[in-house]
């Protein structure tokens, strides 16, 4: 093989992974919505710690409550899912993992504004999972929520 077969065989091959890994980052880049140019993407998506129903659909995630099954002022503990959606204050949702910090136990009722944990009796708010009662001494991890005009309330 002469240098010139070399360069020019090298040159197809690098134009075409080039190609290739360009096509792949563009299909990565969407985000899949279909949001008009007037209105974001993801604009359904209430921030964390205030998800309040929204007039679209939720934001795609795993449905995995209905507003209805939540109380104000309390919560439901969702053992398969592994999760706590509460509702501090009426049309406010929060979610927190269902895992005690302390020790990894799930957590197993929502009782008087607290997330109470059976194994030691830590408790965490329902407002914020802040610690209320340890042992545990770190909060419950918190997960980004929607919920949609139907009452759906989504993972986002």
């Amino acid at each position: 093989m002469t240098d010139l077969t070399r360069t020019a065989r090298r040159t197809v091959l690098a134009a075409g992974a080039a190609a290739v890994a360009g096509g792949a980052l563009a299909a990565c880049g969407g985000d899949g919505g279909t949001a008009s140019p007037s209105e974001p993407a993801g604009s359904a998506t209430a921030p964390a710690g205030s998800a309040a129903p929204t007039s679209k659909p939720a934001g795609g995630g795993k449905v995995i409550a209905k507003a209805t099954d939540v109380p104000v002022g309390g919560g439901t503990v969702l053992k398969d899912e592994k999760l706590v959606v509460t509702q501090p204050t009426a049309g406010s949702y929060r979610c927190f993992s269902a895992v005690c910090t302390h020790a990894g136990c799930l957590v197993d009722k929502v009782a008087d504004g607290t997330i109470d944990c059976p194994c030691h009796g830590s408790e965490f708010k329902v407002a914020d999972g802040a610690v209320a009662r340890g042992p545990a001494t770190r909060p419950l991890p918190e997960k980004q929520i929607t919920v949609a005009a139907d009452g759906s309330i989504s993972l986002a």
